[in-house]
């Protein structure tokens, strides 16, 4: 069996292979997919340039592969194109096993990220590929900017109210990934997979005092108190709206559900809040 890995350079792309290393995977089984090859060599893998605006060479990428990671892109506003790039060249090639790291309750949230994963998935599905949707919550690694400049202040000014974020450490996904590619099984599941308690902004204030050494105390903002911030600290309007946008989902709700399944497929707890923030520290 041999797994590609797009986006084998990223933080979590990275992780993954190792993890995939750490089950056990045989080096030669596993094809690091990146845009520059150059940046790919330290991975211990055979590696394949894949550039999601260059049909051909995700075709080449594909070549003899039967089980694929599709790390979802991080340019906002052209993921879906760039993602059906992938899909419609998986398709081709007839792979046994199509993963796609997706965002919480895809489909259904009001989260400003969400619409490009639910279209995604739907062409995954319409694809006929068989499948596994791994719905991946925040990754705690998100707050080192935000622990960076609440350490410096003493202040964690967020627009998030009372919303509460199952976070999880990016290795607690990767090895949940690792897991979906080398077992059997999962095909056709959707996994809403978070940290295994959901921490409200008043805890991130003190772990991040706990970590820092300093205290640190929580200070909820307005979306026009957000957005005026943003806009004072040099943010364009609209990625400080993106910004406010994504609190607000938080806010709302969007990330707070957790129910284990991420802790029961890597078979132990997922990463503590704290813990994570010591590894930012």
């Amino acid at each position: 069996m041999t797994i590609l890995v797009t986006g084998a350079t990223g933080n979590l792309g990275r992780l993954v292979i190792a993890s995939l290393l750490e089950r056990g995977a045989d080096p030669q089984s596993i094809v690091a997919g990146v845009r520059d090859v150059a940046k790919a060599q330290d991975l211990g893998v055979p590696v394949a340039r894949l550039d999601y605006s260059d049909p051909a060479s995700i075709t080449a990428a594909l070549d003899g592969v039967d089980s694929v990671l599709l790390i979802s892109g991080s340019e906002v506003g052209q993921r879906v194109a760039q993602h059906k790039a992938v899909i419609d060249a998986a398709k081709d090639a007839g792979v046994a096993k199509f993963v796609y790291t997706s965002a919480p309750k895809a489909t259904t949230s009001d989260l400003v990220l969400a619409p490009e994963h639910k279209a995604t998935e739907e062409l995954i599905q319409a694809s006929g590929l068989p499948s596994v949707i791994l719905r991946n919550n925040w990754y705690t690694e998100n707050y080192a900017a935000d622990f960076a400049r609440a350490a410096e202040t003493g202040v964690l000014a967020s627009g998030a109210g009372d919303g509460r974020v199952a976070s999880a450490n990016r290795k607690d996904f990767a090895e949940a990934a690792a897991v979906v590619l080398l077992e059997d099984g999962h095909i056709g599941e959707v996994y809403e997979l978070g940290g295994d308690v959901a921490w409200s902004y008043d805890d991130l204030a003190a772990a991040i005092s706990e970590v820092s050494g300093r205290e640190v105390s929580y200070q909820p903002l307005t979306a026009d108190e957000q957005r005026d911030g943003l806009l004072a600290a040099g943010l364009d309007e609209g990625t400080a709206g993106f910004v406010v946008a994504l609190d607000s989902g938080i806010r709302s709700g969007a990330l707070a559900d957790t129910d284990g399944t991420l802790a029961r497929l890597i078979g132990r707890p997922t990463t503590p809040l704290i813990d994570g923030l010591r590894a930012i520290a």
